[in-house]
């Protein structure tokens, strides 16, 4: 079942990569490359954008700055943009992260760096929680290259696939012992796997994709 919905998925995916803009966040050496220029610190008016100091403070005064607008989930996590990732790792810069920028911390600073912690601890737990599932983590990775699932929407599924994910939820909602819920949770497992190895492949296609850009750009 979900084999035949990310391949679809994969699929299009693949057809896009020829020229269509996709919507990967330019990461902080990219927008430097591009020459944008890097923000000043908001107190000090020193170079406190993130391409200087740790990314979170004004390298000259110390004061939070606001989130980098560039950077996406797993470079905020310090992971490698895979579909396999290690979630030690994660959970390890989850809670250094929130050591850093959790606005407890900030109680007795102006309010100005109160509503950037804010700002800062909201991105880091979406971005915790988004990198921690593998569902969540699949789809986000499809869509840093431009291909996003809305909230309930097919897109377009064959109807087996739909009849099926039905079938499951009415087993599920029947279910009387845990024996049945085991057979339950073994089927969607399996299915679940399958998946995975098709999100896995992503991988493989994205360094193509980066190759390909390289080819292109001009020596």
């Amino acid at each position: 079942m979900w084999g035949g919905r990310l391949g679809a998925l994969l699929l299009g995916w693949g057809r896009r990569q020829a020229g269509a803009p996709g919507r990967r966040l330019l990461s902080s050496n990219a927008a430097a490359q591009a020459g944008i220029s890097a923000p000043r610190c908001w107190k000090c008016g020193g170079p406190g954008g993130p391409e200087r100091g740790d990314g979170f403070f004004c390298p000259q005064c110390r004061a939070l700055q606001p989130p980098d607008p560039t950077r996406d989930y797993f470079s905020l996590m310090d992971c490698n943009r895979s579909f396999r990732i290690d979630t030690t790792k994660l959970q390890h810069r989850y809670q250094q992260l929130q050591r850093l920028v959790h606005p407890d911390f900030f109680s007795k600073r102006s309010q100005t760096e109160k509503d950037l912690a804010e700002k800062h601890s909201t991105l880091v737990n979406d971005a915790y929680k988004t990198l921690l599932a593998p569902l969540s983590r699949g789809l986000y990775l499809l869509k840093l290259h431009g291909i996003e699932i809305s909230e309930g929407t097919d897109y377009k599924m064959d109807s087996q696939f739909l009849i099926g994910i039905m079938e499951i939820n009415e087993k599920l909602e029947e279910a009387q012992n845990e024996a049945a819920i085991k057979e339950i949770e073994s089927t969607v497992r399996d299915d679940f796997e399958k998946a995975k190895e098709i999100l896995t492949k992503m991988r493989y296609f994205s360094n193509v994709e980066e190759k390909i850009k390289l080819k292109k750009t001009p020596l």
